[in-house]
């Protein structure tokens, strides 16, 4: 079983939670779910009011992950 933290541990991956998909320190509410909420327009509080296990650094460490993802660089190949 191999674990990845990054951001102090706030985000988890872990190929036996959530089908290894990056989490909020390792419980079962992805990195995605509050990048979803966010862009539907959702405030911070709103989030923390649904869950409540949360606290507000949770949520900008899934800010700070997305944003090192859009740091990569990407390269477009063409198949066949």
């Amino acid at each position: 079983m191999e674990k990845s933290m990054f951001f102090d541990g706030r985000i988890i991956i872990d190929a036996d939670v959530c089908n290894g998909r990056p989490t909020i320190r390792g419980q079962r509410i992805t990195v995605q779910s509050i990048l979803e909420y966010l862009s539907a327009g959702d405030s911070e509080a709103d989030i923390l009011t649904e869950y409540p296990s949360l606290e507000s650094a949770d949520i900008r460490a899934c800010l700070a992950f997305a944003g090192q993802l859009m740091a990569q660089r990407y390269d477009i190949l063409k198949v066949a």
